[in-house]
């Protein structure tokens, strides 16, 4: 069966169209719109009118989009920027009455328990005991460790992402290494006291994590995180995006991302490989149970 998920996050809205036959899927169509729910929320923690009918517009188009390519079952979902709005129902009722769709709200435990899900399941072997994975949004991350391919002994939702964490602390193109001891002190208080099991393997999620795979490959090392940030450090957005063909938005995104990574790297006190598959994943193949 052909299932998609739109996935409503703070720094995008996401889709993914899969064909789901056996507990695999099969990737059919995927795309991206940054639609920075979390930079819009006001003071008062209430999305704008304009933000909830622009999330509305790109909604509907990759409902239609998602049709075109045959998903007969369509999940959407919505995280952090959403979660934590005081108007998230107006939001969910807007886009239920445009397009018929009920989006389910999820919590950053269900967030956690569904990335491990989509990372585990499609990771390609048995790891040799518990996996760790750590999945970077907009506007929370979470720490999660089990067994694959959907046992989950231990999670953590915080509410740092790369979105807020850029928007707050690095202004700069590129970051200056004032804004960058800045943002690693506020992870530092997020993860403060947290007593993250060691797994036998871990592997990062989400789109700073496949981003990332472009500027120094598919394992997250000391090392590679010293390159990256380097180069991110040192050029502004619009090159390192013309370089290795990222979105520039994107690219304003990473040094956020990269330091949770690497914060969360060391929790875990082993390196990260970067998965193939994540939370719209784990979403799919659950749907397909």
């Amino acid at each position: 069966m052909r299932r998609a998920c739109i996935d409503i996050g703070s720094n995008t809205t996401r889709l993914l169209v899969a064909e789901c036959a056996g507990g695999r899927l099969s990737e059919l169509h995927q795309e991206r719109a940054f639609t920075f729910i979390g930079r819009a929320m006001k003071p008062d923690g209430t999305i704008t009118p304009d933000k909830i009918a622009q999330v509305v517009e790109v909604v509907a188009g990759q409902l239609r989009r998602a049709r075109d390519v045959g998903a007969v079952d369509v999940r959407a979902i919505a995280t952090a920027g959403i979660r934590r709005a005081v108007n998230r129902d107006a939001l969910v009722a807007a886009v239920g009455d445009a397009c018929g769709l009920q989006v389910e709200i999820l919590s950053g435990e269900e967030e956690a328990r569904l990335a491990f899900v989509g990372a585990a399941r499609t990771l390609g072997h048995v790891p040799g005991g518990e996996l760790g994975v750590v999945d970077v949004g907009g506007g929370s991350s979470e720490l999660v460790v089990g067994t694959a391919p959907d046992r989950v002994s231990w999670c953590s939702s915080f509410a740092v992402g790369s979105g807020d964490l850029a928007d707050t602390c690095l202004r700069s193109d590129p970051p200056s290494q004032a804004e960058l001891a800045r943002a690693r002190g506020e992870i530092e208080r997020a993860l403060d006291g947290l007593d993250v099991p060691h797994p036998f393997e871990a592997v990062a999620v989400g789109g700073n994590a496949t981003s990332l795979h472009r500027l120094v490959g598919p394992l997250l090392d000391a090392q590679a995180f010293k390159r990256s940030l380097r180069l991110l450090g040192n050029e502004c957005a619009a090159d390192v995006a013309r370089r290795f063909a990222l979105d520039v938005e994107r690219v304003r995104l990473l040094p956020a991302g990269l330091l949770i990574l690497e914060a969360a790297s060391e929790l875990f006190g082993t390196t990260l490989q970067i998965a193939r598959g994540g939370l719209r994943e784990g979403v799919l193949l659950e749907a397909g149970r």
